[in-house]
């Protein structure tokens, strides 16, 4: 008989496998009207991509046994030895698949920030690359037994592995790219579809953050309050800053705060209180919107979809809200785990600490090795559409296809 647990994660994995397809309709509804299709299966292709590598040689690498606190082992290549094992109370089949769908909406994400202009082979080639050399590595120093696991470091869902790692490789990315022929006041052709796919985001998370207890419990009821309360504070903050601003409370803002909110909350989501999970959210978005609306414009780099702006920031403020509102009476596991309790419940400085070092680990290996992988990439095959192609859009020029007549 199935246990009540593996139930529960069979149920959170078809959420998160939701979140792939919704951040498609998510960013294809804020390009142009001719580059729809093309941003779409940027991101739903990488399911298939990036489930073959994990089954290959991904989950080896990340919960492997370890070797040095660096690296899983090669003893699970193509999935061998798992069969028949458990991870808590749940098969390590089913848990190797539940986290196959993080590398997959984290490899998802890169994708917004090179929207509208880059090759999709080379694309492709990128991504690759960079699940191998950098997700699969952080998946095993946060999870899997390296050295950040090690010092205590927290993170519930993946703000570190999934968000500002992918986050900071789209920034890599689309800087190397160069910014786009027409960038300037290009507004989203489809804003109901957007909104649509971020509701479908919101749900996905819910498995996203709530699954990743792992088990039917007081942590995964907890994960599952903090998700959705933090996306409270988060949309009304964006929206109270936006009519601020602009004399004026948008959709598009609003639908962005959601995701802000999501990011935010995912690294403490089974760690802090849902009031925290509120304050969370709502000092993410302020902190997210200045860097959608003043970072990018001061340093003029063109992140299409704000994959850096929304996940990289957001998981950065996620991180060390984490070290600072982190509490035991949430989670047991930080007695035992973790480097202390947070700042504003008792703790010293040395979870905040810990926490910003993981940031960092996470920062600096996603851009270097997004570098070294683009940099060899043009050796052998541009990055970046001709102009024609570009301007015309990438639906007919790379897909043949188009989605409006």
């Amino acid at each position: 008989m199935l246990s009540v647990d593996t139930l529960f994660l069979i149920a959170c994995s078809g959420l998160v496998l939701l979140m792939t397809p919704a951040l498609g309709m998510f960013y294809a509804g804020m390009v142009n009207r001719n580059n729809v299709l093309s941003t779409t299966i940027n991101s739903v292709i990488l399911y298939a991509l990036i489930a073959l590598q994990w089954i290959i040689i991904g989950y080896t690498l990340a919960f492997g046994d370890d070797i040095g606190l660096l690296i899983g082992n090669l003893n699970h290549i193509f999935l061998v030895g798992i069969d028949g094992q458990s991870v808590g109370n749940v098969s390590e089949n089913l848990f190797m698949f539940f986290q196959m769908l993080f590398a997959v909406i984290g490899a998802a994400i890169i994708t917004g920030s090179l929207a509208e202009r880059m090759h999709f082979g080379a694309l492709l080639i990128f991504i690759l690359c960079w699940s191998t050399l950098a997700y699969d590595i952080l998946a095993h120093w946060v999870w899997g037994g390296g050295w950040l696991m090690e010092i205590g470091s927290l993170d519930f869902a993946g703000g570190g592995v999934v968000h500002i790692a992918a986050g900071v490789a789209g920034l890599v990315g689309c800087i190397m790219l160069g910014r786009r022929k027409y960038a300037q006041g290009i507004m989203p052709h489809n804003l109901p579809l957007s909104f649509i796919g971020a509701v479908f985001l919101w749900m996905g998370w819910l498995g996203f953050n709530t699954g990743s207890a792992l088990s039917v419990n007081s942590v995964a009821v907890n994960a599952f309050l903090t998700t959705n309360f933090s996306v409270v504070g988060a949309m009304l903050s964006w929206m109270l800053v936006e009519w601020i601003k602009y004399g004026k409370p948008t959709l598009l803002g609003s639908i962005t705060g959601i995701v802000a909110g999501l990011v935010a909350i995912t690294p403490s989501a089974g760690f802090v209180t849902p009031f925290a999970a509120v304050l969370i959210g709502f000092i993410a978005s302020p902190i997210c919107f200045f860097a959608i609306s003043y970072l990018k414009s001061k340093f003029g780099y063109d992140d299409t979809l704000d994959a850096f702006g929304l996940h990289g920031v957001g998981g950065i403020w996620g991180g060390i809200a984490t070290g600072l509102f982190a509490t035991s009476s949430v989670n047991e596991i930080i007695k035992e785990d973790a480097a202390g309790e947070g700042l504003f419940y008792g703790g010293d400085v040395s979870l905040l600490v810990v926490q910003i070092i993981a940031i960092l680990a996470c920062f600096v290996l996603s851009g270097v090795v997004s570098y070294v992988i683009l940099k060899v990439i043009t050796l052998f095959n541009p990055l970046r559409v001709e102009e024609s192609q570009e301007i015309n859009g990438l639906d007919q020029a790379l897909h043949g296809e188009i989605a409006y007549r």
